[in-house]
């Protein structure tokens, strides 16, 4: 295990307290939005000369090819001026990366993980977690089972989707998200008493997620590798 793997795991621990009261119902969505959301982050199709074309990006850019993806960049909401250095040197490593899809890949993934978290979706998380937040993910599942609450949970909005950090470390790519949303949930013990939320009010939620994915894969799936609250 290396570093980078154990500091996934750890920050993994914090989505335990921060979902434990997002437990709502299964909408009976959760594999037709993961197929949704795994068309999103795919590449285009391969070409019939087996070359993945990625529309105004050529092997060795020109300074005005990169002058030029930097300015339509700054055209997709949730992107800022900071992350652009970190967005070209990824999407050199990834000739199939296109920013406007990862984000809305990731939203998508975002609302998924809460609610198959919140149904107990394991097959939907395992294909959208790493290794170590499922794990977390499956422990706070399993304690929720044990105790024999209920949640009752309606994902509102997201307000506001945002990159905060774009690295390359080696060959994975991984991109950190910040969340803004909105969540009706209640907890309700198992004899029926509400003991955390209220199912009469809208919570503001922020979060912040980082993905990945090895840019030398053929998988094209990003996963969720480290979770935090946001401030």
């Amino acid at each position: 295990m290396d570093a980078t793997t154990l500091v996934f795991g750890l920050l993994a621990v914090f989505v335990v307290w921060k979902l434990r009261s997002v437990l709502g119902t299964r909408t009976g969505q959760e594999q037709s939005n993961l197929e949704m959301y795994r068309r999103k982050l795919e590449p285009p199709a391969e070409a019939s000369d087996n070359v993945i074309p990625y529309p105004g990006k050529v092997s060795e850019p020109s300074e005005q090819s990169i002058d030029d993806m930097r300015a339509a960049w700054l055209q997709i909401p949730g992107i800022e001026q900071y992350v652009l250095p970190g967005l070209e040197v990824v999407s050199q490593a990834d000739k199939t990366f296109e920013p406007r899809s990862f984000i809305d890949g990731a939203k998508s993934a975002y609302e998924m993980i809460i609610m198959s978290f919140a149904a107990g979706n394991q097959g939907v998380l395992r294909d959208l977690l790493s290794g170590e937040v499922y794990d977390s993910f499956l422990a706070a599942i399993n304690d929720r089972e044990a105790r024999g609450d209920t949640v009752d949970t309606t994902f509102v909005s997201i307000d506001r989707a945002a990159m905060v950090d774009v690295q390359l470390r080696d060959v994975t790519a991984q991109i950190t998200m910040r969340f803004q949303s909105k969540l009706i949930t209640a907890t309700r013990s198992k004899d029926g008493k509400i003991v955390d939320g209220n199912p009469d009010k809208i919570v503001d939620m922020i979060d912040v997620w980082t993905f990945a994915r090895e840019t030398s894969s053929r998988d094209p799936n990003w996963r969720l590798v480290a979770t935090e609250v946001g401030a």
